[in-house]
């Protein structure tokens, strides 16, 4: 049976890693909030690492609010994402664990016109951005051969996200704007832990790998499609209608043929939405 350890455990897609392995009822889970395992004090994540001696080490912890890293939250952005990523790769070298690290799409600066692939330059616009790929430079650093997930546009059933936020505003008016300018590509938390744990089942080469759900959009046509079934009208807006102190880039759509080319299916994104409305009901 394999010892899985999982850091950010209470988290929108820890929450899920977590919930997913147990249930499958073939891995041992030692699972870590941010309250039992602080990954950003290298000691105590050097000890709980070595006493737990896990195969796998599922690296779902991150500090993630894009524009509080822009001011108030510079040196906690830095300190998780950066420094807290380190830590857990040299405590994963150790004891010779395997390593997934979570990382974002705001690696890019989104001046490409087709799907980045794991291999175009970085050029990250914001802090977060910034120390997210500082994470993984760390992760390559200690572990070479850990798997680096590049994910966008996360919701899920735990914490916040865009659809939650689109139908809480839809309780209160009949009349929404929303950005028409920004693509992605959204990911549901559920079909990203799939894809972790279809890793750790197979084992294919370490390296980068770009997961969501298949299809692009913006965030009007996100927007569009959560709200379908309810009487309400959204305007597409320009990005400057929405001024933020953290700047996005405008194209942050990922290529997910390095995921294809594995055997994993991958669902597409107005699938996964259906699907959680189903839960979510």
């Amino acid at each position: 049976m394999k010892r899985i350890l999982v850091t950010g455990a209470n988290g929108q897609l820890g929450t899920e890693v977590v919930r997913m392995l147990r249930q499958d009822g073939h891995y041992e889970v030692c699972a870590f909030n941010r309250y039992e395992l602080d990954i950003t004090d290298e000691e105590q994540v050097m000890r709980k690492v070595v006493h737990t001696k896990p195969d796998w080490i599922l690296h779902c912890a991150a500090y993630s609010n894009v524009e509080q890293a822009e001011e108030d939250g510079y040196d906690a952005n830095w300190n998780i994402n950066r420094d807290g990523s380190a830590n857990i790769s040299k405590a994963a070298h150790e004891v010779s664990a395997k390593l997934i690290y979570i990382s974002t799409d705001y690696v890019f600066d989104g001046k490409k016109a087709k799907p980045y692939t794991p291999d175009d330059e970085v050029n990250p616009l914001n802090e977060y951005g910034k120390a997210k790929l500082a994470g993984e430079q760390a992760v390559q650093k200690y572990c070479p051969d850990a798997f680096i997930i590049r994910t966008s546009w996360v919701f899920g059933e735990h914490g916040h996200n865009f659809v939650y936020t689109m139908l809480k505003l839809a309780e209160k008016t009949d009349t929404l704007r929303a950005v028409a300018d920004q693509f992605g590509r959204p990911t549901y938390a559920p079909d990203l832990s799939l894809f972790m744990k279809y890793l750790i089942d197979t084992s294919p080469e370490g390296g980068i790998y770009h997961f969501s759900n298949d299809g692009e959009t913006s965030w009007y046509g996100f927007a569009k499609e959560i709200l379908k079934e309810q009487n309400i009208k959204i305007t597409p807006v320009g990005s400057d209608e929405f001024p933020q102190k953290a700047e996005r880039p405008t194209y942050s759509v990922m290529s997910l043929d390095k995921v294809k080319e594995t055997g994993f299916a991958v669902p597409t994104w107005k699938d996964a939405l259906e699907r959680f409305k189903k839960r979510i009901r």
